[in-house]
């Protein structure tokens, strides 16, 4: 990306002893953290010191801060409930709810397996396990609405998910995600303790819980947001996390690429300032006919 000259036309960059660079068209701190953002990561609801050592080993995480930038690699969408009989060949990926009809386990040895059978008004998919077979048994209830989200297969012309991720429905009215589920990098280590990548993206769901709008300020001048279309700071960081659609994703991702950007290059004309403002240069007492050459 190439930021064009004209939107360091009207900046007059001041140079303080704090590390804070200031863009005097509006006064804003590009590394000025709130308050809130800069408290250690243990005080988060559902972190406490155990997890919090392991955040902080494992992935680098120490405070607020740290967890609102450590930005998924993915997202799923589950927006939308799919039909079971308008699944087919082309349906990569699908979250389809219906009534658990009954489950049963079969096969011996390497073959063995977990099948369950969830029926919708339009058919029934079968979700089969071959691992964690016995603790995924304890959970299921028949009759009860679940959301079962997987990659779709076919086996004899019926579709089937392996290994889905299985939600109770306890409120049809909230079983559908306003916003695309994002995926977190995480390890083995946090796995076993329970912070898988869902897991990590419910603390960043508390943290924005706790996170106004005003504590994460703005550090783009206004002028440079309004002419660019660019949307807010915190619109980025919130939709980069849960973005309500692809289309904010994108907005969020041009957001934040252009924030880098631009802060890297107001750095670099702030080191030329001072190189400018230090150093006389050199003075050549002759010079010579080669020189333009």
């Amino acid at each position: 990306m190439i930021i064009n000259s004209f939107l360091f036309s009207h900046l007059h960059i001041r140079i303080f002893p704090s590390p804070c660079i200031y863009i005097c068209s509006n006064k804003l701190p590009i590394t000025n953290l709130a308050s809130i953002l800069s408290q250690p990561i243990e005080y988060l609801k559902g972190v406490g010191p155990l997890r919090a050592d392991l955040l902080k080993k494992e992935l680098s995480i120490f405070t607020y801060s740290d967890l609102l930038y450590l930005f998924p690699y993915r997202h799923i969408d589950k927006t939308s409930i799919t039909k079971i009989e308008d699944l087919n060949s082309a349906t990569e990926f699908a979250q389809v709810q219906g009534k658990l009809w009954y489950f049963e386990t079969t096969g011996g040895g390497s073959a063995r397996r977990l099948l369950a059978y969830l029926k919708d008004d339009t058919g029934v998919i079968e979700l089969t396990w071959f691992k964690g077979m016995n603790w995924v048994e304890k959970t299921l209830k028949e009759g009860e609405t679940y959301n079962a989200f997987g990659k779709i297969s076919f086996f004899m012309d019926k579709p089937q998910i392996v290994h889905p991720e299985l939600e109770i429905v306890k409120d049809p009215k909230a079983a559908v995600k306003s916003y695309l589920e994002p995926v977190y990098t995480t390890t083995e280590k946090l796995k076993a303790k329970g912070l898988g990548g869902r897991q990590i993206g419910k603390l960043t769901a508390a943290l924005f819980s706790i996170l106004p709008e005003r504590e994460v300020e703005e550090n783009l001048p206004h002028y440079i947001v309004e002419r660019l279309k660019l949307i807010s700071r915190y619109q980025a960081l919130l939709n980069i996390h849960f973005p309500s659609s692809a289309a904010m994703y994108d907005q969020a991702v041009r957001r934040l690429k252009f924030e880098e950007l631009f802060i890297a290059q107001v750095r670099l004309a702030i080191v030329r300032i001072e190189r400018h403002r230090k150093s006389k240069g050199f003075i050549f007492q002759k010079v010579g006919e080669h020189f333009n050459t």
